[in-house]
C-alpha cells in the first residue's frame, strides 16, 4: 500500500509530557526546528531554547511556560519531519491533540498560524495557573465508577482516557478523600497524582475559560484544511472559525474525551499514526525518551480490535527513522 492511499493520523501529546532539555537534539541538527524556536521566541518574549534545554529557573513545570514549551516542541518536531521528506511531505487524513495538543493539531488543520498557536497557549497557561485550583488524579476506574466518586467529593471529570483510565480533578482535600475512599473500595484499581497546577477540564478552569474566550475572540483563525478532532466532542471540529473558538472555550472547562475521539479515528479508517513532541520515561536525553501517547494509543487499538502502525516522532532518531520509513513507502 503506498503513502497516498494510507490514512495517516497525526497526534500531540498534552500537559506532563515536558522534560529539560527538550528540543535540544532538534536545535543541533535541523534548520527548520531553530527556525519554530525563534518564532515561538519572539512570539513570548523570552529565549523557548533556553527554557527548554536549560530551564535555569525551574519554570518549565509551570502551566504558564509548559504550554508555550510544548507547543514549541511538536512544531519543531513536525517541521523537522516534513523539512527530511521535501517535496514528499506528508498532508494527514486525521489530526487531533490531547488538551493542549489540540493546537498543535489546529496549526497542521491550517486553522492556526504558528504565532497564533503559541501566543494563544501562552495566554491558556497564565490564565489556567493564575484562575486554577486543585489538583488531578488519574484513575484506573471506569467512567461511571469514577463520576459516582466525584460527585461525592465535590470533584470532576478532567479526562476519560480509555474505558478504565478516568481522569479525576478537584479541590486538594476533597481529592485526598477521595483517593482514600476510592483505596478501600477498590484496592485492585490505582491512581496517580498528575503534574498539574490546577483542576484541568472541570469547573474550577470556568474563569480561567470566561477570560480565555477574549482571547480567542482577537485570534483569526482560519478554514480547516485536515480534519481535526474536538477533545470537547469527541468528534470532528466544525470547520467554521466560531465553532472552533467555542469548542476551545468549552474544553478548558470539560472532560478530554480522549477514547471518544480514538474512536472517531478509527472510524475514519486511520491505519498509521505519528506522534509529535514531548517525551516521557526516566532517562534525561531526548533519545531517552518515548512517546507519551503511545501506551493509550494501542490500548484503545487493541480494545476495537484494530492495528496501525505507530511512528514516533518525538526526538531526532525517531524523526530520522520516521522520514526513512515515509520515504520508502512513497
Amino acid at each position: 500500500m503506498s503513502e497516498i492511499e494510507r490514512k495517516v493520523f497525526f497526534v500531540f501529546p498534552g500537559q506532563g509530557s515536558q522534560y529539560r532539555g527538550m528540543g535540544g537534539d532538534l536545535l543541533e541538527e535541523f534548520e527548520s526546528a531553530r527556525e519554530v524556536f525563534e518564532r515561538s521566541s519572539d512570539t513570548v518574549g523570552y529565549d523557548m531554547a533556553k527554557l527548554c534545554l536549560h530551564d535555569p529557573d525551574g519554570q518549565l513545570d509551570l502551566t504558564r511556560y509548559t504550554q508555550p514549551a510544548l507547543v514549541t516542541h511538536q512544531l519543531a518536531c513536525l517541521a523537522a519531519l516534513q523539512s527530511l521528506l521535501g517535496d514528499r511531505a506528508i498532508v494527514p487524513a486525521l489530526t487531533a491533540g490531547h488538551s493542549l495538543g489540540e493546537y498543535s493539531a489546529l496549526v497542521v488543520a491550517g486553522a492556526l498560524r504558528v504565532e497564533d498557536a503559541i501566543a494563544l497557549v501562552k495566554r491558556r497557561g497564565e490564565l489556567m495557573s493564575e484562575f486554577g485550583e486543585g489538583s488531578m488524579l488519574a484513575t484506573t476506574l471506569d467512567l461511571s465508577t469514577a463520576t459516582a466518586l466525584a460527585d461525592k467529593y465535590f470533584c470532576g471529570i478532567g479526562g476519560c482516557n480509555l474505558p478504565e483510565q478516568t481522569v479525576i480533578a478537584g479541590q486538594d482535600l476533597d481529592l485526598d478523600a477521595l483517593a482514600a475512599e476510592m483505596a478501600a473500595l477498590y484496592p485492585r484499581k490505582r491512581a496517580v497524582r498528575l503534574r498539574t497546577e490546577g483542576a484541568f477540564h472541570t469547573y474550577l478552569m470556568v474563569e480561567a475559560a470566561r477570560r480565555f474566550r477574549e482571547v480567542l475572540d482577537e485570534v483569526e483563525f482560519g478554514p480547516l484544511e485536515v480534519e481535526t478532532l474536538s477533545n470537547y466532542t469527541g468528534g470532528l471540529h466544525d470547520a467554521e472559525p466560531r465553532a472552533i473558538r467555542s469548542r476551545l472555550f468549552f474544553q478548558l472547562f470539560n472532560p478530554v474525551r480522549w477514547y471518544a475521539c480514538m474512536e472517531t479515528a478509527l472510524e475514519k479508517g486511520v491505519d498509521c499514526i505519528v506522534e509529535f513532541g514531548g517525551g516521557i520515561g526516566p532517562g534525561e536525553a531526548p533519545a531517552d525518551k518515548r512517546p507519551n501517547l503511545e501506551g493509550m494509543m494501542k490500548k484503545a487499538l487493541k480494545s476495537k480490535s484494530r492495528d496501525a502502525e505507530y511512528v514516533p516522532a518525538i526526538n531526532s532518531g525517531g524523526i530520522q527513522a520516521a522520514a526513512e520509513r515515509f520515504l520508502q513507502g512513497a
